[in-house]
């Protein structure tokens, strides 16, 4: 089968299309035909090893010294069950799936063996029938982590609500689950994505790179920083001042991602109502991945960047 291998940690280039072999599911699991992947931030430090300095000897013992220990990297994957182990329950050949490959990694190839229960292994759900599987990959990383840490909030309807780095794969589905529990929502952005945002029903607007400011006694019941505590500016710190009484501030840098299967099937349900649409920047094909990796790292993404596996 093909697969992006991972030869070191590095720039983009490291990455290497070949042929390895196919795998073959054990009793508790199910091999899944990949579709689509996708290039999440996660991936980007995962293949670089550019973390935080306090970080980075717990990294490099985890995830492997000199390169990954897994070569073939990649959290996020949709497709079709091919075929499954005898003790399998929950799927059946034919089910189309999405979900994170956990520390088990290996999304960025045709073929991926995952057991059917939670676990830092990985977590898998049915996929939402409305939506492509380029689509799906969109709201499987990204939408966990926003409900895990929206869900921090326990936002009460008309409540205000305000996420730091609203465009982004996680953002862009903050937005939406919050509007679903029908709070107030404030989107930060660039000048670039307020009209995406609004149109993902943010009440109202602040650009960043023009105002560093709130208006006066402005306050927020849940403040959800979206893009992670490495990012800093002059409006974070004082979007952090503007809680209510008894509000609550949360990072997704607050704890590793939950890999939840109830919360995939929670997600499944909001996509298939109209709750929240994914949102993809831009698709690529499995053998420009180093090209998405190089675009990823930039930044500047809308919602996600989707791959095309085949």
């Amino acid at each position: 089968m093909k697969a992006i291998v991972c030869t070191k940690y590095g720039p983009p280039d490291v990455l290497q299309l070949r042929q390895v072999e196919k795998p073959a599911p054990k009793d508790d699991e199910v091999l899944i035909k990949i579709y689509a992947t996708a290039v999440t931030a996660s991936d980007i430090f995962i293949r670089s090893s550019q973390v935080p300095i306090r970080v980075l000897i717990p990294f490099r013992l985890m995830m492997g010294v000199t390169r990954p220990r897994k070569s073939i990297i990649g959290l996020v994957l949709a497709g079709e069950i091919e075929s499954i182990g005898k003790n399998v329950k929950r799927f059946k050949t034919g089910d189309q799936v999405y979900g994170l490959t956990g520390f088990d990694l290996g999304a960025y190839a045709e073929y991926k063996c995952m057991k059917e229960t939670d676990s830092t292994h990985g977590c898998l759900a049915t996929k939402p029938t409305n939506i492509s599987y380029e689509e799906a990959t969109m709201v499987s990383y990204g939408g966990l982590l926003a409900l895990q840490f929206m869900e921090k909030g326990n936002i009460q309807r008309g409540q205000k609500v305000l996420v730091y780095g609203a465009s982004g794969t996680t953002g862009t589905t903050a937005i939406q689950y919050a509007k679903y529990l029908g709070a107030k929502v404030t989107a930060v952005c660039s000048t670039a994505n307020v009209e995406l945002v609004k149109s993902l029903g943010a009440d109202a607007v602040i650009d960043y790179t023009r105002e560093d400011t709130l208006n006066p006694g402005v306050q927020y019941n849940y403040i959800l920083d979206a893009v992670g505590k490495n990012k800093t500016s002059k409006l974070k710190e004082v979007c952090k001042k503007a809680l209510a009484p008894g509000g609550k501030y949360a990072s997704i840098d607050d704890g590793a991602l939950l890999l939840d299967s109830k919360r995939l099937a929670l997600i499944k349900e909001l996509v298939e109502s109209g709750h929240i649409k994914p949102v993809i920047d831009r698709c690529y094909p499995l053998e420009e991945l180093v090209e998405a990796h190089r675009y990823v790292g930039r930044g500047h993404k809308r919602g996600g960047v989707a791959i095309t596996v085949s």
